[in-house]
């Protein structure tokens, strides 16, 4: 049999109630069983359809790659790859094809309604992106003396890959929270599938069903993010130390998109509230969580994760803050949205916050009576012009800055090897002072 084609006796097993022959070549790790079914298992149903759904349904998270980490990076140089490049941007998405090439085999006998939800996933994901969060964490890895000419590398840089999916979950709820109608250029999920829906005429309400699709594409997403790492390959041990603080992440980006809906529903207009939500929405899986996951997986010690700890949380906030200024006075030929999004959204950020806290009341009730509106050009120039004149986009500059250089000097003060000093260095920089 070729070596790159799955085994088609072969996949994963959690229902207990079958008997499965383990094969000798088993992979090593705690969560799943590779097996060769016996063919007589009692119960199995004689109808083809019935048994291709079966199966489908039965192979749940774990289902392997068609090719293992190994394989798919053959033609990579770990040991050059660099995070911020082309060629590591490359890397991770030639691991997010052939995840989502393993997955059609499990999503084509569900039918072509769930086929084209799981395409649409895969053109999200695939459509762009710098891949920062497989970055960090393969910096984290790095930093704590991972070793990318070994063969684990290729296992480490196929879980980092994961956090693209997570992100993804993250990117597509978020969209449908804040009614956006369009994501790096193009229309955002819910919007595309109201459209689907019209365009074919079915009955029902296009903007209910684009939403439903979209929630549930990204619920697939963090599922499939569990999926990928589970079938990177990784040793007991690494999973070991990865899974808690993975775990503790993904319920880190769910709190902190809680704390911002609760934020402006409950009308907290506070810089302390915003920034607590900038540290759980944004700074804790971006770039704090990763590299902890990278260094998990190297073993690291709890000095040197404290300290990527450290670097991740302040450099994580300043990126998110940079975000802010960017969704105010972002160019929309290099963000993908369009320009002062985020007022019409009335997301309650740091920016607006410092705004509010300097503002005369003439200024305020003008901030407040135009955030999480309709606003034309005229109108958000004018808001603009306030958020200036105030202060605060000042203010959120200096904090900017503040925050990178706190991070800056925990990592140099650290046992994070040379090389990843200088790599975080380097994208501390470009997450901060970026344009898009």
């Amino acid at each position: 049999m070729d070596r790159g084609a799955p085994d088609p006796r072969k996949r994963r097993v959690w229902d207990r109630s079958q008997r499965p022959c383990a094969p000798a070549d088993a992979p090593r790790g705690p969560r799943i069983v590779e097996t060769t079914l016996c063919t007589h298992r009692k119960g199995a149903s004689s109808d083809p359809d019935a048994r291709h759904l079966e199966a489908a349904l039965s192979a749940g998270i774990g289902t392997p790659l068609s090719r293992s980490a190994a394989d798919v990076l053959t033609s990579v140089d770990l040991v050059a790859l660099t995070p911020g490049t082309p060629a590591f941007v490359a890397a991770v998405e030639q691991v997010l094809t052939e995840f989502f090439a393993s997955r059609r085999e499990i999503v084509e006998p569900l039918g072509p309604v769930f086929v084209d939800a799981a395409e649409a996933l895969e053109q999200f994901v695939v459509r762009g992106g710098k891949r920062t969060r497989p970055g960090f964490a393969w910096t984290g890895w790095l930093g704590a003396g991972g070793d990318p000419s070994t063969p684990e590398a290729a296992s480490v840089l196929t879980a980092c890959a994961a956090l693209e999916l997570v992100q993804a979950c993250a990117l597509v709820h978020d969209d449908i929270i804040d009614s956006s109608r369009t994501r790096r250029g193009f229309p955002t999920v819910h919007i595309d599938f109201t459209d689907r829906h019209r365009t074919a005429g079915w009955s029902g309400d296009g903007e209910a069903y684009g939403s439903a699709v979209a929630i549930l594409i990204g619920d697939l997403a963090l599922a499939w993010a569990d999926d990928l790492v589970n079938a990177a390959g990784l040793d007991t041990a690494s999973f070991a130390r990865f899974a808690p603080v993975w775990a503790r992440m993904r319920t880190e980006v769910l709190g902190g998109q809680l704390l911002d809906i609760n934020g402006e529903a409950g009308g907290d207009e506070s810089v302390e509230a915003a920034l607590r939500i900038n540290r759980y929405k944004t700074a804790a899986y971006t770039i704090e969580r990763p590299l902890h996951l990278g260094a998990a997986l190297a073993g690291a010690d709890d000095a040197l994760v404290a300290a990527l700890r450290t670097y991740g949380t302040d450099v994580g906030i300043a990126f998110q803050l940079r975000d802010d200024l960017l969704g105010v006075f972002g160019d929309p030929a290099v963000t993908g949205k369009p320009s002062g999004d985020d007022l019409r959204e009335g997301k309650r950020t740091v920016l607006i916050a410092e705004a509010l806290r300097r503002a005369d009341p003439e200024s305020a009730a003008l901030i407040r009576t135009g955030l999480g509106t309709d606003l034309d050009d005229e109108a958000v120039d004018r808001l603009r012009a306030v958020l200036i004149d105030l202060g605060a986009v000042d203010d959120v500059e200096r904090r900017i800055t503040e925050l990178t250089e706190t991070g800056l000097a925990a990592i140099a003060h650290s046992a994070a090897t040379p090389a990843a000093k200088h790599l975080l260095h380097d994208m501390a920089l470009a997450a901060t002072r970026r344009t898009a």
